[in-house]
């Protein structure tokens, strides 16, 4: 079967990096209730969010890194290459998912607040401890914001032979992945959680953005250059994303939605997050047109410092993400034991993003000097050089 898709070309894309980062950052704001400073992510003005972003850059950087060599080194290879990237996933789930809930138990236990527990969605440790961790093992159970890094593992473990069908058929995969999202939607599929219910972000749906992320990065982007450059497209989306902004807003300031149609509220509100709302898919998918009309790969701004810690935080993302998703219990903590004024909630929203920001740096230095360094050229090689231009000179 010939191959069809058409491949990134080489070097970094800084946008990529700088976009994870802002998801990084927001997932960490949004995770922490009432939170005035997580008014600044995009949740709150239109249909998608971090989490959308989040899934479909994966998707964008798995096919990127794991197209080429699955290409020149075959199947085999690749899908190995990709399981381990998947191992890493899960041994990072696992690690966070342990520390997680010691660092929940410990806090109930030191303030005497049980109540922590059962918001946490760590009750089932307290009555059933050896089920409950098994169950987490097996991504089952999942505590509270413990959601996006499960989702990310199952995803990128059934990816192998979706990316070996995406480099030759990517417009039929990309087919295939949304006629699986609307059978989802349509028959109620999606993975049983434990101790019961489903889980929150349904894979058979979000694999659409996961996938989606892919055939853009595989010659999607080119193949819609003539939409993504159009008027209409720049019309219609300019007015989706304000209609977006509206509907949204109507679901935060109820004062506010109750001024509209009862049918037109509803079929916007509650988001539905957990099965991926088409309306949610096309907000994104207008976003992610947007900026590839608007900021090019070699856009200079890629290089201004003011970036460089958001782009640091999205070149190392799963520790970051990691952290971030920790530091975001800790702050929820915090302003519940203080006053949760609007002081604490900025400070506890800087000094965590400055932690995840540290974090990325320490991490970035830490490989650099894990790499050899560059081997001296010997003194005695360059002799016979100084010798020979000796002789050459005239006397």
């Amino acid at each position: 079967m010939d191959i069809h898709a058409i491949l990134p070309p080489k070097g970094r894309d800084l946008r990529l990096d700088l976009f994870r980062g802002i998801a990084n950052w927001a997932i960490f704001l949004d995770h922490i209730p009432d939170n005035v400073v997580n008014w600044i992510t995009t949740r709150n003005y239109g249909f998608s969010d971090a989490a959308d972003l989040f899934v479909f850059i994966s998707g964008y950087t798995a096919s990127f890194v794991y197209a080429k060599m699955m290409l020149e080194r075959g199947f085999i290879v690749g899908a190995t290459r990709l399981f381990k990237r998947v191992w890493q996933l899960y041994v990072a789930h696992v690690i966070l998912f342990v520390i997680y809930i010691a660092a929940i138990g410990y806090v109930a236990q030191r303030y005497n607040d049980p109540d922590i527990i059962n918001e946490f969605n760590v009750a089932g440790l307290v009555d059933n401890p050896i089920q409950t961790l098994t169950q987490g093992l097996l991504l089952k159970f999942k505590p509270l914001n413990l959601d996006v890094l499960p989702l990310y593992i199952v995803l990128m473990g059934f990816f192998p032979p979706v990316l070996w069908m995406m480099l030759r058929k990517p417009d039929l995969t990309m087919l295939a992945s949304l006629a699986l999202y609307f059978a989802a939607r349509q028959f109620g599929w999606n993975l049983a959680a434990y101790p019961s219910g489903t889980w929150y972000f349904n894979p058979y749906t979000w694999q659409l953005l996961f996938v989606f992320g892919a055939w853009f990065a595989l010659g999607g982007a080119v193949e819609s250059r003539s939409v993504i450059k159009s008027k209409v497209l720049l019309y219609f989306g300019l007015a989706y994303l304000l209609f977006s902004l509206v509907m949204t807003m109507a679901g935060r300031f109820p004062d506010y939605g109750h001024m509209m149609p009862e049918w037109l509220f509803d079929a916007f509100n509650p988001n539905d997050k957990t099965n991926l709302a088409p309306y949610r898919v096309l907000h994104f998918v207008i976003i992610a047109f947007f900026v590839t009309r608007f900021v090019s790969k070699e856009w200079p701004g890629l290089q201004w410092k003011i970036f460089e810690p958001i782009i640091k935080c999205g070149q190392q993302s799963l520790a970051v993400f990691c952290v971030g998703v920790f530091l975001s219990f800790v702050g929820h903590f915090e302003l519940m034991m203080s006053s949760g004024s609007l002081l604490a909630q900025i400070f506890v929203s800087t000094a965590g993003i400055a932690l995840m920001t540290g974090v990325a740096y320490y991490i970035s230095w830490s490989k650099k000097q894990d790499k050899p360094l560059p081997k001296p050229v010997p003194a005695a090689a360059s002799q016979p050089q100084a010798s020979a231009t000796a002789d050459s000179t005239p006397s």
